[in-house]
């Protein structure tokens, strides 16, 4: 497990991306997330809706299912599900600034319902949900074993769980660990990074049977590129981004230079993104 030298919890997540909404939402849209290239050819807005395609055909939804978002941005994978699938979505953020923004949804066939909730200390029942899924949430998580344990808690049996991770390699160099992944850690707001190996044992210990991994590494890496470009653009055509560049006051402005080592990280094999599925008994 990849942490930071400075401690990251819950607060320090909502205030990241509470502060960095407008740009967020301006340089990549409602998905916040990865976008999914099957050829490289697709747009930014087909290949973010591409990925959450990929987690539903791992999830295997139907309608009437109730769905758990565990992090849901802005709550657009769930509306976009709930819409073509007639599932019943619940989505959580700590964010006020996401919430707001998923409130302002329709669900299309199925439902929605959102929860400003820390997934860590949320209050749902047992054995509630068919499905859950976790779309580059799992990262920001101070505990990641009781983000298990409470997937597991509220899970039916017979129930599966979706991960959409960030992950470090197996045994990163020093340099990438030194250079690249703690200070993404540490810039992204993320209290940890693990590997494939750690999500599979914090997953068994939680009683999760493993159903299967897909490294779309590869796939999804030009998300950043993209993002990078953007953000340079916006330099020079939109003053908000240098005030806010030049702001000391706003500590998460720094995840301007977090995108290049994301790119570096990738190219270098020091990070991974893969989805992992896990199945209750």
């Amino acid at each position: 497990m990849i942490v930071p030298k400075t401690v990251q919890n819950a607060a320090d997540v909502a205030a990241h991306y509470d502060e960095l909404d407008v740009f967020y939402r301006d340089i990549w849209g409602e998905h916040v997330h990865h976008g999914y290239w099957a050829t490289g050819r697709e747009t930014p807005a087909a290949a973010a809706e591409a990925l959450i395609d990929f987690l539903a055909a791992r999830l295997g939804l139907a309608a009437g299912q109730a769905v758990c978002d565990i992090g849901c941005g802005y709550g657009g994978s769930a509306a976009y599900l709930a819409a073509r699938t007639g599932a019943r979505m619940t989505g959580l953020t700590i964010s006020a600034a996401q919430l707001a923004r998923a409130r302002t949804r329709q669900a299309g066939a199925g439902s929605l319902t959102f929860l400003q909730t820390d997934w860590l200390a949320n209050d749902l029942p047992a054995e509630h949900f068919d499905r859950a899924y976790a779309i580059e949430s799992s990262e920001h998580m101070l505990d990641k074993q009781k983000f298990f344990d409470e997937v597991f808690r509220t899970l039916k049996p017979g129930g599966r769980l979706a991960i959409c991770a960030w992950l470090a390699a197996e045994a990163p160099r020093q340099w990438e660990i030194r250079h690249l992944l703690e200070p993404i850690c540490r810039e992204g707001r993320l209290p940890g990074m693990g590997s494939e190996t750690d999500y599979h044992a914090m997953a068994a210990q939680s009683g999760f049977l493993a159903a299967g991994v897909d490294d779309i590494s590869r796939q999804v890496a030009k998300t950043w590129t993209i993002c990078a470009r953007r953000v340079a653009g916006k330099i020079f055509t939109d003053s908000r981004y240098i005030k806010t560049l030049l702001d000391s006051s706003k500590p998460n402005r720094v995840f301007a230079l977090t995108l290049f080592r994301l790119i570096a990280a990738y190219r270098t094999g020091a990070m991974r993104y893969c989805v992992l599925v896990y199945d209750k008994p």
